[in-house]
């Protein structure tokens, strides 16, 4: 029976891993970080854009600091002026999905139609098209490769994640700054799922301590593309 029993815990395990592992590449390609032979790192927001947002532009013109946006294709209808603003500040936009589901257990179609609307809904708002896609959760599922594949898309994880929903300021400024290394890439939240202005007070002060605290530190801010791409 427990012989029995171990590769059922070992298929489970290797499943876990695929689905959400960092730098799996099992359900579709992706990348968790950059090269490390450079002092560059890209910060990256997920779930945006939001009423929010704007905060968090404005300490990143500041600094003039560029950063990747993975936006939701329903937020970016409800805010299309805030999306058009972050692409006009010379931000990256990436794709992460129509309506922020689970992808786990959907079929292929529903994995297709949700990175298609969202896609389709950047363009059609920002004039971008955009090539990286960041799964809700991070979670990946079968299909979602030849999704991506249809569309242009590379999967992006993260290095390190600032838990920004559910910790303090100081704390999610102190967890991503002690997790930062070179090729780093950041993960935080100018948005909340699809939440109508939500509370993201804890992030746009975390972004405000951390910003200037890399800079110090001696890293270059980039986006992901300069930063997987640096002759882009």
């Amino acid at each position: 029976m427990m012989w029995t029993a171990l590769p059922i815990a070992a298929a489970g395990a290797f499943t876990a891993w695929a689905v959400r592992g960092r730098s799996a590449q099992v359900l579709a390609p992706g990348i968790w970080r950059g090269p490390a032979d450079r002092r560059a790192i890209a910060l990256t927001f997920d779930d945006g854009p939001s009423e929010s947002t704007p905060a968090v532009l404005e300490i990143l013109a500041r600094h003039r600091v560029p950063a990747t946006f993975f936006v939701c294709g329903s937020n970016v209808e409800r805010l299309p002026s805030i999306a058009r603003e972050t692409a006009a500040a010379g931000h990256e936009i990436g794709n992460h999905s129509y309506s922020h589901p689970y992808l786990f257990l959907r079929t292929p179609s529903g994995i297709r139609r949700e990175l298609e609307l969202a896609q389709h809904a950047i363009e059609r708002h920002t004039g971008v098209s955009p090539r990286w896609f960041r799964a809700p959760y991070g979670v990946r599922w079968f299909g979602l490769r030849s999704a991506q594949a249809a569309f242009g898309l590379t999967g992006v994880m993260w290095t390190t994640i600032g838990y920004d929903w559910k910790l303090r300021a100081d704390e999610v400024a102190a967890r991503v700054a002690s997790n930062t290394a070179n090729g780093s890439i950041l993960c935080l939240h100018d948005g909340r799922e699809l939440r109508v202005r939500p509370d993201t007070g804890a992030t746009v002060e975390a972004v405000r301590r951390l910003v200037p605290m890399l800079l110090d530190q001696g890293y270059t801010f980039e986006t992901v593309t300069r930063l997987i791409c640096p002759k882009n």
